[in-house]
């Protein structure tokens, strides 16, 4: 059975943490939301927990490393839905904290880079035509890091910040070449997150985090395009 009229939601990473936050705030507000995960288990748990609660849905698995992963999940979407309103690239991978840049494992970076820039760009390329289908417009929200803003970078986990200026990069060149498309194009600090990357003494909740990341998705102009956010606010890159 296709999900033909309700606004459709696929969020990467979502079994746990901000992913899974924001995949339970957009049911609420009646979104058919797909849990992206690669782990099959745990992905499947997060949805079927939305389920038991009254909400659809759907666990697709999908692994943003692999680009096979990707067009598989790319077709097992195409079986359960006709259109996607909005995708948010959620997953991603912080490896290096306390290291530096003088003596960073480029393995690493390679690692941080392939998760957090190369696997959002997929996903976007593979899911484009699902968007370009939305009744009310698309929308790309790509989750960043206040560790990507050039203007106050330092020296903090080097091969994760230097990943998330290249994804507010990246969100800038597909605003760029969907401009006129209908499909705005965005990215997020959440913020210092209690989750498992952002640990108990972060200062903020889950809820706190996917709050402008739900913004964007719902009420946020679809004008709104190329910028990169913080508390509903536009923040310098």
């Amino acid at each position: 059975m296709k999900t033909e009229h309700q606004r459709i939601a696929l969020i990467t990473g979502a079994n746990k943490g901000i992913g899974k936050e924001i995949a339970r705030q957009l049911a609420q507000r009646g979104f058919a939301v797909f849990i992206g995960a690669r782990d099959i288990t745990k992905g499947r748990e997060a949805s079927d927990e939305l389920c038991q609660q009254g909400y659809e849905s759907t666990f697709i698995q999908l692994d943003v490393n692999d680009p096979v992963s990707i067009r598989t999940a790319c077709g097992t979407f195409s079986q359960k839905a006709e259109h996607l309103d909005v995708l948010i690239n959620n997953a991603g991978i912080l490896e290096d904290h306390g290291e530096d840049i003088l003596k960073l494992n480029t393995e690493m970076l390679e690692r941080t880079l392939k998760s957090n820039v190369i696997g959002p760009i997929l996903v976007a390329q593979n899911f484009l035509s699902f968007l370009q289908k939305s009744p009310q417009g698309g929308r790309i929200i790509n989750i960043s890091s206040g560790a990507g803003a050039l203007k106050n970078m330092n020296t903090y986990a080097p091969a994760y910040s230097i990943s998330k200026t290249a994804l507010n990069a990246v969100t800038k060149q597909f605003a760029g070449a969907l401009n006129g498309q209908n499909i705005a194009v965005n990215c997020v600090d959440p913020g210092w997150v209690r989750t498992d990357m952002g640990g108990p003494q972060a200062s903020r909740p889950v809820e706190k985090g996917a709050e402008t990341i739900v913004w964007l998705a719902t009420e946020a102009s679809q004008t709104e395009t190329g910028k990169f956010w913080h508390d509903k606010k536009e923040v310098d890159w």
